[in-house]
């Protein structure tokens, strides 16, 4: 099974169609938002093809794939153009045996993590910069931001498939990929 992580659309049309695209082209059974996903924030610039509307439209188009936790810059009014659920603080997900603790990361965050056990996963967006390591016994996973990206010039998203977290490109580039380990008993 293939489950596709994606943060911080931020609005973009432009961006949240190639995410899309790539849903369809990597053949994910899911996909998984870890917030802000159609206000570009105080502090963010415009992104390219800066639209919530439309992106909520072919957001909506996909809502029964979609799984979401609300970012810093979602707001109850997004929910009015969403069919999906985004107001969840975070989701926990098992794949096989490993739980992945899944939120945007302003509350919860690498500094300030959930007490999971060794071998597990915490995935967050938010800082809109890539990680894709281990640490501690714990992976630890952010698929950086499809519309703004803080630490280069292509938007990104991170793949689930047979054990592995691969770190893609929006034109389905890998950048870098991690075996997940069974954790201990």
């Amino acid at each position: 099974m293939k489950i596709l992580f994606a943060s911080d659309l931020h609005g973009s049309a432009t961006a949240t169609e190639a995410l899309l695209d790539r849903l369809e082209i990597e053949g994910a059974r899911r996909l998984v938002l870890l917030g802000d996903l159609l206000y570009h924030g105080p502090r963010n610039p415009l992104p390219k093809g800066y639209d919530p509307q439309i992106a909520a439209k072919l957001l909506s188009a996909q809502k029964e794939k979609i799984l979401c936790v609300r970012g810093n810059c979602d707001a109850d009014v997004d929910q009015l153009l969403l069919p999906f659920p985004i107001g969840a603080e975070n989701l926990l997900l098992y794949l096989g045996e490993i739980a992945v603790f899944a939120t945007h990361g302003h509350h919860a965050s690498f500094e300030n993590p959930p007490f999971l056990r060794q071998g597990d996963a915490f995935l967050q967006g938010h800082t809109h910069v890539k990680r894709l390591e281990k640490q501690n016994g714990l992976l630890l996973l952010n698929p950086g931001s499809v519309s703004l990206p803080k630490d280069g010039d292509e938007g990104s998203y991170l793949l689930w498939e047979d054990g592995v977290f691969a770190l893609k490109t929006l034109d389905g580039r890998e950048i870098s990929a991690l075996e997940a380990e069974r954790p201990p008993c």
